[in-house]
Formats: C-alpha cells, sequence, structure tokens
C-alpha cells in the first residue's frame, strides 16, 4: 500500500468525523427533477455514507451477496418511497438512518460474515428508512417519477464505488477497519446530533 492511499484513506476517515448531519433531508424538492434527485444522495452524509457501507460490506461478503445486497437496498429503499407517498406514518426515521450508517459502519469494520440472506434482511431494514425519507420529498418534485429515478440512479453509483473501494481495501485490513470505525464514528455523530 502506497503512502497516497494511505494518506487518501486518513483524509477520508477525518472527513467523516466532521460530516454534517442528516443534510440531505433539508434542502427541500420544490420543483426537483433528475438532476436533484441524482444530487439527493450525495449532499447528505447519511445517505453518502451509508450507500457506500452497503457497497464495502457486500465487496467483504463476496459471492452472491455483492449484487444481492445493493440491488435489495435499491428495491426496498424504492418501496418504502412508495410507503411514504401512499401516507404510512413511520416514526424514527432519521434515527434510524444515522443508525444504519453506525451499524453498517460496524460490519464493515469487522468485517462480519452472515449468508447472503441475513445481509439482505439487514441493508432492507435501513434501505426502507432512507426510502421512505426520498419518498416524503417526492409531493414537493416537480416529476416524481423522474426526481425518485435520480435518487434510484445515485444511489445504485454509490454502491457500486463502495463495492470498488471494498474490493480495493481487501489488501489492507488495517484499512478496512478504519474505513469502518470512520463509518461507525459518523454514525455516532449523527446519532448525537438528532
Amino acid at each position: 500500500m502506497n503512502i497516497r492511499n494511505t494518506l487518501g484513506a486518513g483524509a477520508a476517515g477525518i472527513t467523516c468525523l466532521f460530516a454534517a448531519g442528516a443534510e440531505a433531508h433539508t434542502f427541500g424538492a420544490a420543483g426537483a427533477g433528475l438532476t436533484e434527485g441524482l444530487l439527493h444522495p450525495f449532499i447528505g452524509m447519511d445517505h453518502l455514507f451509508a450507500m457506500l457501507a452497503v457497497g464495502m460490506w457486500a465487496a467483504q461478503l463476496g459471492g452472491r451477496s455483492l449484487w444481492l445486497l445493493p440491488l435489495a437496498f435499491v428495491a426496498v429503499m424504492a418501496g418504502g418511497a412508495g410507503l411514504a407517498q401512499k401516507g404510512l406514518d413511520l416514526s424514527l426515521v432519521e434515527v434510524m438512518i444515522a443508525a444504519s450508517v453506525l451499524a453498517l459502519g460496524c460490519l464493515v469494520a469487522g468485517s462480519i460474515r452472515v449468508s447472503a440472506g441475513v445481509g439482505m434482511l439487514t441493508v432492507s431494514l435501513f434501505a426502507l428508512f432512507h426510502g421512505y425519507a426520498h419518498g416524503l420529498e417526492l409531493p414537493e418534485a416537480s416529476s416524481p417519477l423522474i426526481y425518485a429515478a435520480g435518487f434510484v440512479l445515485a444511489t445504485t453509483c454509490l454502491h457500486l464505488i463502495g463495492i470498488g473501494l471494498g474490493i480495493r481495501l481487501r489488501q489492507s485490513q488495517w484499512l478496512t477497519r478504519i474505513g469502518g470505525a470512520a463509518l461507525t464514528a459518523t454514525g455516532v455523530y449523527l446519532l448525537a446530533s438528532l
């Protein structure tokens, strides 16, 4: 592992410690379309880090989990958005989103091995709340389906980036642990700031 990669991982970890809380839900979606849907998961550290962590954990698990976990997350996230549209009242949404960053960080840091089914159930639980939060903003969007397509595409891209990171970090267990610990610390920070 060269010094540039080590410094990059350290900088990413430090950035996680100073991440802003739940910002993706504060910009509103008035007039939002594809561009805003694409940007949404990138502007809130809660969504950004959870999506990356899903990809990283999927890469650690390998095999069928490599594609089943991200696929389950995206599918259940879309379903969660639909539940919000139907008016289902889901409580503790922001708490569960912050908890997802913490829990997924722990799973990555500990390189926790589970079956593909258990992994899918785990990420699906968190995806429900992430999707619900996205769905609450759909009525404000000028084109709800286009906005939704944007956040689904962005989430898929973040999962793919996380998979790439996870595969790259397989070569260095200590960097994986540092990355997971940084995600966990971010989750603690997000929970404390609610």
